[in-house]
C-alpha cells in the first residue's frame, strides 16, 4: 500500500510541523515525515490521528499500489490550458474535507439544472444549522425511508421548506428532519 499523507497535506497547504501540531495528541514533524515516507509503519491508530488532523476519512490516506490514481496535469486560466511542471495526485470527491458525513444523490431523470447521470455530493449538517444552507440545494430525510430534495427556502422552528428543482413544482415542507445534507459538489460526465 502507498500512503497519500504527503499529497493530502500539501493540497491542504500544511507543513509537516502544522500536521504534527494538529494531531491529538500532538506529535513531531519528524514522526509525520517518517510515516509519509514509509520509514515508519502506518498503523490504524496513526491513520486515525492523521486523518482527523487533515479532516479526511482514514481510508483516504492509503491506496492500492495496483490502482492508478488520477493526476492533475494542467490548469485552465485566462490564457488557456497550461501544463503543470510536475503532475500530482488529484483529490477525489471523497477527499473533500469538512465536518459531517458525505452522501451522494444520483440523478436518473432531468430535474431543473440536474441531468441524468449526475452525481450530487452533499454534506450532512444538523437541522439546527439550517440557516447556513438557505438558498442552497439540500436533501432531507422523511418518514418511511423517503427523501425530499430541493432549494432550502425557509426554516421555522423544526420545519423546513424546500422548493424542488424544475418548473411548476410546489413547495415541500419537511417536519423535524433528523439531518440535512447540503450540496457541495456536482459530478457530471461529459
Amino acid at each position: 500500500m502507498i500512503n497519500r499523507i504527503r499529497d493530502i497535506r500539501k493540497e491542504k497547504g500544511m507543513t509537516l510541523a502544522d500536521l504534527a501540531e494538529a494531531c491529538v495528541p500532538p506529535t513531531t514533524a519528524q514522526t509525520i515525515g517518517r510515516l509519509e515516507t514509509g520509514m515508519r509503519n502506518l498503523s490504524i491508530k496513526w491513520m486515525d490521528r492523521i486523518a482527523d488532523a487533515l479532516g479526511v476519512d482514514a481510508e483516504m490516506l492509503v491506496r492500492s499500489e495496483n490502482t492508478p490514481h488520477p493526476q492533475v496535469i494542467a490548469t485552465l486560466g485566462t490564457g488557456g490550458a497550461e501544463a503543470l511542471s510536475a503532475p500530482r495526485d488529484a483529490l477525489l470527491a471523497t477527499d473533500i474535507g469538512g465536518e459531517g458525513t458525505l452522501v451522494v444523490l444520483t440523478v436518473e431523470a432531468a430535474a431543473g439544472q440536474y441531468l441524468p447521470g449526475d452525481q450530487l455530493w452533499l454534506r450532512q449538517i444538523d437541522p439546527a444549522d439550517a440557516q447556513q444552507a438557505i438558498n442552497r440545494d439540500v436533501l432531507a430525510p422523511r418518514s418511511g425511508g423517503r427523501f425530499a430534495f430541493g432549494r432550502l427556502i425557509d426554516r421555522q422552528r423544526k420545519m423546513i421548506g424546500l422548493l424542488p428543482p424544475g418548473a411548476g413544482q410546489k413547495q415541500m415542507v419537511v417536519d423535524n428532519p433528523p439531518w440535512l445534507a447540503v450540496a457541495e459538489m456536482l459530478v457530471r460526465t461529459l
